[in-house]
């Protein structure tokens, strides 16, 4: 567990939260929305009491601050990830853009990077639609295959078939560094030294990775570091609205803008523009300042606790966690059963009773979880589930309110009379 874990939460105001009848609320919910420590809150109203300006525009000391800022939560989140250059860090309204962005641009890419009839895009069966969607579209569009690696029925990839699937024929191979549903903790490196191999763009969705992992990008092989990574501010203690897309500075340069507008141009004429360099060639229009303002507090406070010191709270409680829930009758988690394989999201469903149930059941006694297929349907049919229960821990997540989870899951047992 994180040292002094009662005084880290102390660092977020709505833990302290009381619900309806006075149930103190128990929150293991993080993989749909982390919490925010009251120095984001803090920051982020300074922020506009104090320096609310657009930014790059502006010709007055408001605008410089606001400028100042924005860019400083840039440098901050190039720390955090260890990107090699701080203009290769894009912020975007959160990861479903920044896909959409990747996915966009290569298909109105020329050249290598064309995308067209005979070329292949790879995912895998246990993505979030984000990073399903994004892809159909560019294949339909132009014309190339999507394929994808399976699941075993322990929740890894099978990565069985992997020389059949990364071939020459290959353009892109996206995947998820951490299940969002499933937990599962995918082997990055392995896969995107194949995929390197022949010539494949690698792009990982980090959105549950970045809040619980750390990730030095520049520390890396090249041949194992993925060429595109995006997360999402909300998840890493961070506020809605924000989100990073990291790229390799020589593959941006050669993609085409997503968006047109202001800032993203060198200079117009009525005959036709020229673009400005990365990042702000994908960053058209005024951004999401105070959110990345925001987010650049967040990767602060995370530096502050350290991923290393993260990463091991999370598996404690989670190894804690799936030992709780193998006493609960009936119930059934879907993904890996180690801990050491997985990430703080818990998926699994409970004999007899449907998984909104349950977490209405939970949520009368103060227990917040999610219920649905998580924005990953194929993995749900892969497991002949239409939907789940997740329960899912962060940095905040103490032993106590684990066993209230447990609690609660007998208390719906009984409550709908299964035993």
């Amino acid at each position: 567990m994180l040292p002094q874990l009662d005084i880290v939460r102390k660092d977020f105001p709505i833990l302290e939260r009381t619900l309806a009848g006075g149930l103190p609320l128990v929150y293991l919910d993080s993989a749909n929305t982390s919490q925010k420590p009251q120095v984001v809150i803090d920051t982020m109203v300074d922020h506009l009491e104090r320096h609310n300006a657009n930014i790059s525009r502006a010709m007055h000391q408001l605008g410089a601050e606001s400028t100042e800022a924005f860019e400083s939560a840039r440098d901050k989140v190039a720390a955090f990830i260890g990107a090699p250059r701080r203009d290769e860090v894009i912020f975007t309204k959160n990861a479903s853009e920044a896909l959409n962005l990747v996915a966009n641009s290569l298909a109105w890419a020329t050249g290598d990077l064309a995308v067209g009839p005979g070329d292949e895009v790879l995912i895998t069966e246990m993505e979030h639609h984000s990073n399903i969607v994004p892809w159909q579209l560019l294949t339909e569009r132009k014309g190339a295959t999507l394929r994808w690696f399976g699941l075993t029925d322990e929740g890894h990839l099978d990565l069985s078939t992997i020389d059949e699937l990364i071939t020459e024929r290959t353009k892109v191979v996206s995947f998820t560094w951490v299940s969002n549903m499933l937990g599962t903790i995918n082997p990055v490196a392995e896969i995107t030294r194949r995929a390197h191999e022949v010539g494949a763009i690698v792009v990982v969705d980090a959105s549950q990775s970045a809040p619980q992992m750390p990730t030095d990008l520049a520390a890396m092989e090249p041949m194992e570091r993925p060429d595109v990574i995006a997360f999402t501010g909300h998840k890493v203690v961070g506020p809605t609205g924000i989100g990073v897309l990291w790229g390799r500075g020589d593959l941006l340069a050669q993609l085409p803008p997503f968006l047109g507008g202001g800032e993203m141009i060198e200079t117009v004429r009525m005959e036709g523009s020229t673009y400005a360099p990365i990042p702000h060639r994908f960053e058209a229009g005024t951004p999401p300042i105070v959110e990345a303002v925001g987010l650049g507090a967040a990767v602060d406070y995370l530096g502050e606790l350290g991923l290393g010191a993260v990463r091991d709270h999370e598996h404690a409680i989670t190894a804690y966690a799936l030992d709780g829930l193998a006493t609960v009758p009936g119930l059934r988690v879907l993904g890996p059963l180690d801990a050491a394989e997985r990430g703080g999201a818990i998926s699994f469903e409970v004999d007899g009773v449907h998984p909104h149930d349950i977490a209405q059941v939970l949520d009368a006694r103060g227990v917040a979880v999610r219920a649905g297929h998580h924005c990953a349907k194929p993995a749900h049919a892969r497991f002949g589930v239409q939907s789940s229960t997740r329960m899912s821990s962060y940095l905040y997540t103490t032993p106590a309110e684990i066993d209230a989870l447990v609690e609660a899951l007998e208390y719906t047992r009984s409550y709908f009379k299964l035993g």
